[in-house]
């Protein structure tokens, strides 16, 4: 186990590496000079080469390179253009926010998903199978941008029952969460149903069934424990998932999480608090994930001494 850990730690490391590089590279290629930008259109050449030494520009990619890197294992991104303060607390600010709506968003889907799992699993190739499948592939199916704007319309324009907009009040949550745990109720609702179906042919099911134990104890003690491994799996990546990918329901509600501050800064170019917003999220999912990879390792001896 001491093994496996030490190279999935460092995996994650090298992950976020080469995020941090590519970050850097991309934001470099952008025709954009940031000095201008800060200077503003009226500044003299004088005034915008002073301003890209400052902000040392002026140095070789390598140096720059050196200095980028150094300064995010610091957490250190710079001075937001825009703000006017250090890029690293502005998302501090907003990243309890985008936590919180990621955190509602998976426990929703699991209290909801989990019954409907067992349930068509319990009913398979009925009609309550198929109606929960056929809702689930629906559902995903929908864009996020699209149900988030049609559940404003009706709950916030036609029902005047919830806040549209920000985070004033507990019921600002609603829609938000409601949007980003749509498409994870239907996708862990699908992954329990085929982790139980997957599960109840094998033979420790039969013997428990051949032992008297009623079909409910056998579902819920016996195979719902091992069905429901990669589940749990799922569960952690789907919450690194929306803690980076909440940018466009953020966007929708104008919910002031990191997504929506990353969206600004790049219609901005705050290049610093782009690449701060980045390597935040890019950080979060791949911790999410590390956790996630060492859960499963102690859940699952197999994947553990397959590693």
């Amino acid at each position: 186990m001491l093994g496996y850990t030490i190279r999935r730690v460092l995996l994650a490391v090298f992950v976020l590496w080469g995020v941090v590089t590519v970050v850097f590279i991309i934001v470099r290629l952008v025709p954009s000079d940031p000095a201008v930008l800060v200077a503003g259109i009226d500044a003299t050449p004088e005034q915008i080469a002073t301003i890209r030494a400052r902000m040392g520009l002026d140095q070789p990619l390598v140096v720059q390179y050196i200095g980028y890197v150094a300064g995010a294992v610091r957490g250190d991104f710079g001075i937001s253009y825009t703000y006017g303060a250090p890029a690293m607390e502005l998302v501090a600010q907003v990243l309890p926010n985008t936590a919180l709506l990621a955190f509602l968003g998976c426990t929703l889907a699991v209290i909801v998903s989990f019954p409907l799992g067992l349930l068509a699993a319990l009913r398979v190739n009925r009609f309550t199978d198929r109606v929960v499948t056929t809702a689930s592939l629906f559902t995903q199916a929908l864009p996020g941008f699209w149900v988030g704007v049609v559940l404003m319309l009706v709950f916030s324009q036609m029902l005047r029952l919830l806040p549209s907009a920000g985070l004033g009040s507990p019921d600002a949550l609603v829609l938000p969460v409601v949007t980003v745990a749509l498409p994870f109720i239907a996708i862990l609702t699908r992954m329990t149903r085929s982790g139980l179906l997957e599960v109840v042919g094998e033979g420790y099911i039969t013997t428990a069934r051949a032992k008297g134990l009623s079909e409910r104890i056998v579902i819920l003690t016996h195979a719902a424990r091992n069905a429901l491994i990669p589940v749990v799996t799922l569960v952690g990546l789907e919450f690194g998932a929306l803690l980076g990918g909440a940018v466009i329901t953020e966007t929708v509600f104008s919910f002031p999480g990191v997504g929506k501050l990353l969206v600004s800064s790049i219609l901005s170019r705050d290049y610093n608090l782009v690449q701060a917003c980045v390597v935040i999220i890019a950080a979060a999912f791949v911790i999410v994930n590390l956790l996630v990879d060492l859960l499963y390792g102690y859940l699952d001896p197999r994947v553990r001494l397959a590693k």
